[in-house]
């Protein structure tokens, strides 16, 4: 873990970020006490929601008979 002081740290700040992301911690510093931590942020898990569709669309009641003779020749290129 790197510690850096406040002016180092706004110099190179786009090295830091690049250093967190690869998932290095960052101890920023104030006069040598640490006061801030630059770490990657993992994203966030949204829970899974069963049944939040439900109601929204419908089969019709002839989905799987089967195609009328005409519109199954065309499928078949006859």
């Amino acid at each position: 873990m790197a510690t850096v002081n406040i002016y180092e740290a706004k110099t190179h700040l786009s090295k830091l970020v690049d250093q967190a992301a690869q998932g290095e911690d960052i101890i920023i510093a104030r006069a040598g006490k640490p006061v801030a931590r630059l770490t990657t942020l993992k994203p966030e898990k949204r829970p899974i929601l069963f049944g939040a569709l439900e109601g929204k669309g419908w089969i019709a009641d002839d989905f799987n008979d089967p195609l009328p003779d005409d519109l199954q020749a065309l499928f078949e290129g006859r």
